[in-house]
C-alpha cells in the first residue's frame, strides 16, 4: 500500500513561568515559589512585562488577550506580551533548553498549556510548581473537580493555574446530514456510508490525537477497558484492533485517506468549505459565533453521543527559567477572576467553559453568569459533558501517535 502524505500540523501551546527559590539547575527537581504574601507578590510585579506563549492560530483567543485580559493587566501595573507559537512542544524545548543552561530569566513567563507537554515539562523540572494555592482567585474553584487536580492523568500539584474547560466535540452540518449518529461507533459507519464526506487530523496535531484515543477507547469497548496509565502490555492488547479500525476507514476519507489534514484548523476550513460534512473540536463553545459571523453554515451543530467524551482543562503555566514570576502570577490570577472567567464565556469575545465553580460566587456574579446568551448551536456545558469521561495518561499519547503513523498513515 502506498504511503500516505503527512505534514506536521498545528498543536496548541503549552507553557510556563515563576518565581524561583532554586536555581533552575539541569535536573528534574522542579523549583518551588516562595511563599510569600499577595501583596508583596504584587509590589513585585510592579513594571514588569511578561510573555504568554499561546497557540497564535485562534483568533478569538488572541482578540480576547489582546482586547481584554492585557488591559486588565495593565491596570494592575503589568504589561502582557502574547507570544503565537504554532506547536507546544517548541515552547517547552525552549525552556528546558533555558533550563539546561542555567537561565533565570528566560524568553517565556506564561504559557498556555495542557496534556503530555505539562507531564513532560513537569518530569523535566520546566514548570514553577507551589504557587497556585496562593491565587486569590483560587477560592472561587472547587478543589475536588477532577479535571483541575489532574492533568492527562498528572497531578497538578499547584504548578499550573485552571483556565477554562473543555470538551471533545464531534460538530455537524444537519443540513447535509439530517440523521446524525449518536455513538462513536456510529460517525466510523456514517463516514463509511458517506465516502469523501469525513476526516480528522493527522496526529501528533492535538485535535487528531484525542480522536484517535477515542477511537482506541471505542474499540476496546469503552473507557472502563483502557487503563488509564499507559503501559506496554495494554498497548500491544488494544492498538491493533484500533489500527486496524483505523485502517478500514482509510478509503472512505476525504481524498479516500491518501492524506489527512495537517492541522485541526485545516480540518475546519474543510468543513467551512462544504469539503466534508463534520469536523471537530475541544472548544465547542466558540461555535456560536462562527455560525453568527457566517464562517459556519447555519445548520451546524454540536454531536452529542451517548457514551460521552473526553473532557478536560486547559492552564495557565511559568516556566521555571522565568525571572517575572511575581507579575506571570498576577496575570494567572486576573485571568481566572469572575470578570475575566465571565468575559472570556461570551461567545462574541471567545466563547470558553469557566474553570470556576458558579456556586462560589457573589448572588450577582451568578447571576451574570446564568444571563450567558443560550445558543441554537450549543448545549449547556452540563448537557455537552453529559457521560464526559477523563484524559488517558500522557504516556499513551505518544506510542498512539507513533503507532497511527506506522500502521495507519503509512498503511503497514
Amino acid at each position: 500500500m502506498k504511503f500516505r502524505s503527512l505534514r506536521r500540523q498545528v498543536a496548541i501551546a503549552a507553557g510556563a513561568g515563576l518565581l524561583l527559590t532554586a536555581c533552575a539547575a539541569p535536573d528534574s527537581d522542579a523549583p518551588i515559589a516562595d511563599a510569600l504574601p499577595w501583596n508583596e507578590i504584587e509590589q513585585q510585579a510592579q513594571g514588569q512585562t511578561v510573555s504568554l506563549w499561546m497557540y497564535g492560530g485562534d483568533e478569538q483567543g488572541n482578540a480576547y488577550v489582546d482586547d481584554v485580559l492585557t488591559p486588565a493587566a495593565a491596570d494592575a501595573g503589568v504589561t502582557l506580551r502574547r507570544v503565537p507559537v504554532e506547536d507546544t512542544t517548541d515552547a517547552v524545548n525552549r525552556i528546558l533548553s533555558e533550563r539546561q543552561a542555567g537561565v533565570t530569566d528566560g524568553e517565556v513567563d506564561l504559557v498556555w498549556v495542557n496534556g503530555a507537554n505539562f507531564g513532560t515539562g513537569k518530569q523535566a523540572g520546566a514548570w514553577l510548581c507551589g504557587w497556585t494555592q496562593n491565587l486569590p482567585n483560587m477560592q472561587y474553584t472547587d478543589p475536588a473537580d477532577p479535571l483541575l487536580s489532574n492533568d492527562f492523568g498528572t497531578p497538578v500539584d499547584d504548578c499550573e493555574s485552571p483556565w477554562h474547560k473543555a470538551q471533545f466535540t464531534l460538530v455537524y452540518n444537519a443540513a447535509a446530514v439530517p440523521n446524525p449518529p449518536t455513538t462513536f461507533d456510529g460517525v466510523l459507519d456514517w463516514a463509511q456510508a458517506n465516502p469523501g464526506r469525513f476526516t480528522y487530523p493527522a496526529p501528533p496535531d492535538f485535535t487528531g490525537s484525542v480522536f484517535v484515543r477515542e477511537a482506541l477507547v471505542n474499540e476496546s469497548g469503552g473507557v472502563d477497558e483502557v487503563p488509564a496509565q499507559f503501559d506496554q502490555d495494554s498497548y500491544d492488547r488494544l492498538a491493533p484492533a484500533l489500527f486496524d479500525r483505523l485502517n478500514a476507514l482509510a478509503p472512505s476519507l476525504w481524498r479516500e485517506g491518501e492524506t489527512y489534514p495537517q492541522s485541526s484548523s485545516e480540518l475546519n476550513d474543510l468543513y467551512a468549505g462544504g469539503q466534508v460534512d463534520m469536523t471537530m473540536t475541544y472548544g465547542p463553545a466558540t461555535l456560536t459565533q462562527l455560525v453568527a459571523d457566517g464562517t459556519y453554515p447555519p445548520e451546524t451543530r454540536v454531536l452529542t453521543l451517548d457514551e460521552g467524551t473526553v473532557g478536560n482543562a486547559s492552564f495557565l503555566a511559568i516556566p521555571s527559567t522565568s525571572g517575572k514570576s511575581a507579575a506571570a502570577q498576577v496575570v494567572a490570577n486576573i485571568a481566572l477572576s469572575p470578570e475575566q472567567q465571565l468575559a472570556k464565556s461570551q461567545p462574541e469575545v471567545w466563547g470558553q467553559f469557566t474553570a470556576l465553580d458558579i456556586t462560589r460566587l457573589t448572588p450577582e456574579e451568578q447571576a451574570q453568569f446564568e444571563q450567558l446568551p443560550s445558543s441554537p448551536v450549543v448545549p449547556s456545558y452540563e448537557v455537552i459533558s453529559a457521560n464526559a469521561h477523563p484524559e488517558l495518561s500522557a504516556e499513551w499519547v505518544t506510542p498512539l501517535d507513533e503507532g497511527w503513523r506506522r500502521s495507519v498513515l503509512a498503511g503497514q
